[in-house]
């Protein structure tokens, strides 16, 4: 039997990402998991954040951002990352984490993520207690550890990507198929 709730946020898993902004000079990084792609072509994504958070500000003045994926070995960090406050503290400092030059934009992305997707922020939508950046994709940088060496495809199962579900941090299970794989022909012998 199924049961009626109140409308709510139940859409999970979902990723759970770092963000960078600022610079290399002046930066900040906070946890979210209120985060999608938008559209490939033109390749858009979007980040969701409360107005009262530190970084918020840096965000809309600066009008770009790193969205960097975490792993299982990163989980304390991005945990830390999102509980704790850069107006208390020096997130890269207590987490380890290093930040790196970015290619397309002033953000520093960290060098512990196998992807880092550099943003500029397209526009700015006031939806309640979360604010959208919805944001062009500029550049991804891709650590080549989990690159295919004769496609040059990324692993990102691989690379032990992390997911956010409702309160707890997962590692990503068995694979079930790939997409297409329900209306595939099986290969005759």
């Amino acid at each position: 039997m199924k049961v009626n709730w109140k409308p709510g946020t139940m859409v999970y898993p979902l990723p759970a990402a770092i963000v960078t902004c600022g610079d290399m000079h002046t930066s900040n990084m906070l946890t979210v998991a209120w985060t999608g792609t938008i559209c490939t072509n033109p390749p858009l994504l979007y980040i969701s954040v409360r107005p009262e958070r530190h970084s918020y500000g840096m965000l809309r003045s600066r009008m770009e951002f790193t969205l960097n994926l975490t792993t299982e070995a990163m989980a304390r960090a991005t945990d830390f990352v999102g509980v704790r406050s850069g107006r208390d503290c020096d997130k890269w400092a207590l987490t380890g984490l290093t930040p790196v030059p970015g290619h397309a934009n002033a953000c520093p992305a960290i060098a512990e993520s196998p992807l880092c997707i550099e943003c500029r922020v397209k526009e700015i939508i006031r939806l309640g207690s979360h604010d959208m950046f919805i944001a062009d994709v500029v550049n991804v940088i891709a650590d080549d550890v989990f690159l295919d060496p004769d496609t040059g495809a990324f692993d990102l199962a691989a690379s032990g990507i992390m997911a956010y579900c409702h309160g707890g941090y997962y590692a990503l299970g068995e694979k079930l198929g790939k997409f297409g794989f329900s209306v595939a022909k099986n290969k005759q012998k």
